[in-house]
C-alpha cells in the first residue's frame, strides 16, 4: 500500500544524501524513481539534487504554481514510477502537498518528501506543517548540535558569521549562512542577538 512520507530535519543532517541513496536502492532493485525539487533552490545551477557529499541525481524542479499531480500523472504516462522523492519538502505549498497525497492515493506510488521542520525563528514552513499534519508515515532525520546534543533548530547567519533574527522566511544558503542547534543553544544564540526580546 503506498504512503506518504515526510523525513524532516535541520540544515545538514544529510536529507539529500538519504533521499539519493534511496534512489539508487530503488534503480538497484530495477524499479523507476522520480526525483523532484524546488526550483527555488538553484545552488546546483541545473535541474539536479546535490548532496553536501558530492553525490548527485537529475531531478524534476518544481515552483509554487505546478500542480505535482497532473506532472506526476503524465509522467506516468511515459512509464511506470515506483516511487517519488521530493527534496526541499519545507518549499511547497499546502496545495502541493495535497496533490502529492492524491499521488498516492489516487495513482497508488508511494511519495517520500524530504525537508526541513522549522525555518531559523523557530517557526514551521508552510509546506512542513501540513506534512505533518497528514503524512502517513513521519521520520526525523538526526543531526548534532556543536554540543553533542541533538540539533531540533536552525540559526541563521549574516556574512560575519553572526546570528541574525529578522529577516524573510526563505533565504537560500548552506553552511555559510546556517548552522543547527539543540534548543537550548539555538535560544541562547537568539537571545544574544536580539537582546531586547525575553521571549526566549
Amino acid at each position: 500500500m503506498a504512503k506518504l512520507y515526510f523525513y524532516y530535519s535541520t540544515m545538514n543532517a544529510g536529507k539529500s544524501t538519504i533521499l539519493l541513496q534511496a534512489a539508487h536502492n530503488y534503480r538497484e532493485r530495477g524499479m523507476e524513481p522520480f526525483l523532484i525539487t524546488a526550483k527555488l533552490d538553484n545552488r546546483a545551477g541545473q535541474p539536479k539534487i546535490v548532496s553536501r557529499i558530492g553525490i548527485e541525481g537529475k531531478a524534476q524542479l518544481f515552483d509554487s504554481k505546478d500542480d505535482l499531480f497532473l506532472i506526476i500523472k503524465e509522467k506516468v504516462k511515459e512509464k511506470k514510477l515506483n516511487c517519488i522523492l521530493l527534496d526541499e519538502a519545507q518549499f511547497l505549498s499546502k496545495k502541493q502537498v495535497w496533490q502529492l497525497a492524491r499521488v498516492v492515493d489516487d495513482l497508488q506510488i508511494p511519495v517520500l518528501c524530504y525537508g526541513l521542520r522549522v525555518d531559523f525563528q523557530g517557526e514551521l514552513f508552510p509546506g512542513s506543517l501540513v506534512l505533518l499534519s497528514i503524512a502517513d508515515e513521519m521520520r526525523e532525520i538526526k543531526t548534532i548540535c556543536y554540543c553533542g546534543k541533538k540539533a531540533t533548530m536552525v540559526a541563521r547567519l549574516n556574512k560575519d558569521g553572526k546570528v541574525i533574527t529578522k529577516g524573510q522566511q526563505i533565504q537560500i544558503g548552506g553552511n555559510e549562512s546556517y548552522i543547527s542547534l539543540c534548543r537550548l543553544h539555538w535560544r541562547e544564540e537568539i537571545k544574544n542577538a536580539n537582546i531586547n526580546d525575553s521571549q526566549f
